[in-house]
């Protein structure tokens, strides 16, 4: 099978190549897929540049990159059922902590890990799900139910943040989010109520001030170290700060007295490590969102496998407006 790989860690244009792998064969447990779109996350840059926390060096012969994913289950291993072969599929955690991610024509990996797709969702779509979309939903309901309550989505034009929008706004809640002045009425279409620039001097004021003088009960959080400031500003008293992301500021100084004193709670999410329990509630939230049709998503583009490269530094640039994408499968259509 054709598969993307690395053998060592650096730049993609030094690092990455199409090479010829035997296919894998479904273990106990597990599901074989014939993957279709692979999607490339942040987190997989640093990966192919640094490797995973938790693992010295560089642990395998090779790395077929990538988490998110989405395919066909071609064949099933003992105790699967034979009935989930033809099943329409999307992917979690495909290459975490292990060698061969979803950049390939085939993956096998537990059965748990391959989530049946609604019918009506493209498997485009469905290559978004496992990172941006998983993140999104914990983030919002996390800490429960949204409905009358006021959600600040700090970064809501970025592929987590604008499906953490339309998820809080389907789930009931008043929605304000920060982004650049460009992208405001893409977010506003997305739902939220109001739109404000994330560049502010005074940002904190302004959100004040959108939601009636009033404090916000969840800040989904894209970067906690540049936005704790503003952030303990307006957070409600019992509030929540579900933080995701902190890349331009890895040691914030905290603002504890103002958090102590109104008693907020730091969700710091790491989407690769949900408990089971969090993860199940998840996927059957971003599942009922989907069958409801609530989401829309972005897509900047869809690469070959030959521009694996591309890709890459595609997401390593930032400014997109959507996912990025490689089509594995010769026919990817639903």
């Amino acid at each position: 099978m054709k598969a993307i790989t690395y053998r060592a860690f650096g730049a993609a244009s030094e690092v990455l190549r199409v090479e010829d792998l035997p296919s894998p064969s479904p273990a106990v447990g597990e599901v074989l897929i014939d993957v279709a779109f692979s999607g490339v996350n942040p987190s997989d840059v640093k990966t192919r540049t640094r490797g995973q926390p938790g693992l010295q060096g560089f642990p395998w012969d090779y790395i077929t990159p990538h988490s998110d994913g989405s395919g066909v289950i071609c064949a099933v291993g003992e105790g699967v059922s034979s009935s989930r072969i033809g099943e329409r599929v999307w992917i979690w955690n495909g290459q975490f902590r292990r060698a061969c991610g979803t950049a390939a024509q085939q993956i096998a990996l537990p059965s748990e890990q391959a989530i049946a797709l609604p019918d009506g969702v493209s498997l485009e779509v469905g290559a978004i799900l496992g990172i941006p979309g998983l993140t999104a939903c914990n983030a919002v309901f996390g800490q429960g139910d949204v409905a009358g309550k006021t959600v600040l989505v700090q970064g809501g034009a970025g592929t987590v943040g604008i499906l953490a929008v339309q998820l809080a706004k389907w789930g009931g809640a008043r929605v304000i989010a920060t982004c650049n002045p460009k992208a405001g009425s893409r977010v506003l279409s997305a739902g939220a109520d109001v739109v404000l620039d994330y560049r502010s001097k005074d940002l904190a004021e302004q959100i004040l001030q959108a939601n009636g003088a009033s404090p916000v009960d969840l800040i989904v959080e894209v970067e906690f170290g540049l936005n704790i400031e503003t952030d303990a500003q307006v957070i409600a008293e019992n509030g929540c700060i579900a933080a995701y992301g902190s890349a331009q500021e890895m040691s914030p100084n905290l603002p504890f007295m103002p958090l102590l004193f109104k008693a907020v709670r730091l969700e710091i999410i790491l989407v690769y490590l949900l408990s089971e329990t969090e993860r199940a509630a998840a996927i059957l939230r971003l599942n009922q969102a989907l069958k409801a049709g609530a989401l829309s998503f972005d897509i900047e583009k869809v690469y070959a496998v030959s521009e694996a490269c591309r890709a890459h530094e595609a997401v390593e640039a930032g400014n997109r407006q959507g996912a990025i994408l490689i089509q594995i499968g010769e026919s990817a259509v639903p």
